[in-house]
């Protein structure tokens, strides 16, 4: 819990001790104290709906405390099994008032532990070139939001960004998808990471390499920031995007949002990536014989294109120069997955590419990858005890997830392909959806290994490839055996 939080549990603790427990009239008044408490919380922090019973509780409390003393302090026999009743009732109230917001906290990133700050700036971007396939439209075209995280000068003190920005946009989108009261999502606005708004770039490089982050169906931009400030941390540039009807929701500044589409909206375009079939499925008058990821590959080609102007030019003169385009690379989870997968067998600028817990796509299969290029997967007994817990994942999906990343690392050209397997995961665990609570297993966002080891060991693999593959290192750890017992890794 934030630091007010604590204080505010604190006081209600203390002011119910005061009413129910026989201390001097004096200390009596101590029960009046989570109000006031309460109100600084609220100014200072800023009202969540976990806190909503702790509200409560201490407007009750206090008013508990006023009444007994319009009574001269005195109670009859009837008022004190009242007193007693409503005792027990209090102390499960606070109960419930501490429990929700540790059980739902206003969590946090660990340490990213690199030598660079984190600065963070976002982009609205529209490729003239490209029609937008979702809109019925043909003059609609393709747009993007995007956030660029990049190594910023340590010496920077300000109040770091938020998780979320558009938190208002995207709590309600997020709980419209998954069924659940979108305000489930609205305290992911007052998470903070390590990034710092419009930060100058480090100088004691030049140009820093460049990595383009894809998130799943239904994902968000900044849904990995367990990789992101890691990899930023230590010297790399990283992109972040919201892909209109792809993303949970894509809110521009113009006051539009773009809700996600449903994986069973789009599964015949995502399949016919997979294993194409005749006649061609298409989304709307749009006809996809290779199906939905090449559509979904240009926007990542979009980005470098965007990028190299930045590069070339950049208004705010941030970026100018700064940016190492010969070292780009690309990272996605899930449908972000198939994404850089599918790009990195059509975009050679791409020069690594890592892929977690998706299949890929028939071109990637049959071809191979040129870079170098690492698998994020596990076992399919992890799989079949997240269906068992959770749903989901028919056995045609299992085999063509763990058949297709084989396949496809099967190819790899000699010392560029690294599959980690790591039993114990589940498909959120290559998100952040593991440190949003504490009942991330009992909720089946996670799988036995747990939030911390699970991202523990997938950050430091993305780290060690990244700096590999962009930066002419050899980590020791893509190289020995594995840290971490349960983990098994393949080099090709």
């Amino acid at each position: 819990m934030r630091p007010g939080e604590l204080v505010l549990c604190a006081a209600l603790a203390a002011g119910l001790l005061a009413l129910v427990l026989p201390v001097p009239r004096r200390l009596r008044l101590i029960a009046t104290l989570p109000v006031p408490v309460a109100v600084a919380q609220l100014i200072f922090e800023g009202y969540r709906w976990q806190l909503t019973p702790a509200y409560v509780l201490a407007a009750a409390v206090g008013a508990w405390e006023v009444v007994s003393i319009g009574r001269g302090g005195r109670s009859s026999p009837r008022g004190r099994w009242l007193t007693v009743v409503t005792t027990l009732a209090a102390g499960v109230a606070f109960a419930v008032s501490v429990a929700i917001p540790v059980l739902v906290p206003v969590f946090r990133f660990p340490d990213p532990g690199g030598p660079y700050a984190i600065g963070t700036v976002s982009y609205h971007w529209r490729d003239h070139d490209r029609r937008e396939i979702f809109d019925g439209d043909p003059a609609a075209r393709r747009e993007l939001m995007a956030q660029i995280w990049y190594p910023a000068e340590s010496s920077v003190e300000a109040e770091t960004a938020p998780y979320v920005s558009d938190v208002d946009a995207f709590a309600p989108a997020a709980g419209k998808l998954l069924g659940i009261p979108g305000f489930v999502f609205s305290h992911f606005g007052k998470v903070r990471t390590h990034g710092v708004e419009a930060a100058p770039v480090a100088s004691d490089r030049p140009r820093y390499p460049v990595l383009v982050f894809a998130s799943g169906l239904n994902g968000f931009r900044q849904s990995n920031m367990f990789q992101v400030e890691q990899l930023v941390s230590r010297g790399f540039v990283v992109v972040g995007i919201d892909q209109p009807h792809i993303s949970a929701v894509t809110a521009f500044p113009d006051g539009r949002r773009i809700p996600g589409w449903t994986k069973d909206r789009l599964v015949h375009v995502i399949q016919q990536s997979i294993t194409p079939k005749e006649p061609a499925p298409a989304i709307g008058d749009t006809e996809l014989p290779r199906g939905l990821f090449p559509y979904l590959a240009e926007d990542i080609s979009f980005v470098l294109d965007e990028l190299e102007r930045l590069n070339d030019s950049d208004p705010s003169g941030r970026f100018t120069g700064r940016l190492d385009i010969d070292r780009a690379g690309a990272l996605g989870i899930s449908l972000g997955a198939v994404t850089v997968g599918q790009v990195c067998h059509a975009d050679p600028r791409l020069k690594a590419c890592l892929m977690m817990d998706a299949a890929m796509p028939a071109d990637v299969v049959r071809d191979g990858l040129e870079q170098p290029a690492m698998w994020l997967t596990r076992d399919a007994d992890s799989i079949l005890l997240e269906r068992n817990r959770s749903g989901g994942w028919p056995d045609h999906e299992i085999r063509e997830t763990l058949d297709t990343q084989r396949a496809a690392f099967g190819k790899s050209k000699p010392g560029n392909g690294f599959y980690i397997e790591t039993p114990g995961m589940f498909h959120l665990n290559y998100t952040d959806a593991p440190a949003w609570t504490p009942l991330a297993q009992a909720l089946a966002l996670s799988g036995p290994i747990g939030a911390q080891r699970g991202h523990e060991i997938h950050a430091a693999y993305t780290v060690a490839f990244f700096e590999h593959a962009l930066d002419g290192g050899r980590p020791p750890l893509l190289d020995g055996p594995p840290p971490w017992d349960e983990v098994a890794i393949e080099r090709r």
